[in-house]
């Protein structure tokens, strides 16, 4: 089993980096297998809302890094991690831009897959942050993975998130549950719910 992180900051060993090798190494201490994305610092379009991707399995139809990478990534894993750092209480603009078109076009490759987000920040602005990642995830029919406390770390430098040892516990809390998730969930011969059609409702008279 294979879990993809996927690092949302600019910087590519920073603080989130951080926390996100925290989980990883958590995950592969339970034996598992983990592919760290970063997508780097160039700019990352936005969903168009064209519509092309519906009915097909083969993605966004703007292509172009980091998308394309991250799309084939998605597809062979078994479970998510996204991590981001706060930007004005809010998840980094570039990450929020690819996950838009990320869990629009690939929403089939991500349903009943375990996920979590992880939040780096300097002093605050994490909740809202760690809500926001979330809802891509409710929204797809994922598992949200839990832990002891939010999965935020603190610190303005990567030497500083090391000096939070709460939020490293709970990172590695983190990822020996969703460890115990996919193990369980691929020991289980219970199927996955059966999915009605979806009913879109406007509120337009």
């Amino acid at each position: 089993m294979n879990v993809l992180l996927i690092n949302g900051s600019p910087h590519k060993e920073g603080c989130t980096f951080t926390a996100l090798s925290e989980v990883a190494g958590a995950l592969e201490k339970n034996g598992l297998e983990t592919t760290l994305s970063h997508i780097g610092t160039r700019p990352a379009a936005g969903c168009i809302a064209c519509g092309k991707c519906k009915g097909t399995d083969t993605g966004c139809v703007l292509a172009g890094e980091p998308y394309n990478a991250c799309f084939e990534l998605v597809r062979e894993a078994d479970a998510l991690v996204v991590g981001s750092p706060v930007y004005f209480s809010g998840p980094a603009g570039s990450l929020c831009a690819l996950l838009d078109r990320l869990f629009f076009s690939a929403k089939p490759f991500l349903q009943g897959k375990p996920a979590a987000a992880v939040v780096s920040c300097r002093r605050g602005g994490a909740s809202a942050t760690f809500d926001r990642l979330n809802k891509y995830f409710m929204v797809s029919q994922m598992p949200v993975v839990s832990s002891q406390y939010w999965n935020s770390v603190h610190g303005n430098t990567p030497d500083e998130v090391r000096q939070d040892l709460e939020g490293l516990q709970t990172m590695r809390v983190l990822g020996n549950n969703m460890a115990w998730l996919l193990k369980a969930m691929a020991s289980s011969t219970e199927p996955r719910p059966e999915q009605e059609p979806f009913q879109r409702t406007n509120f337009i008279r």
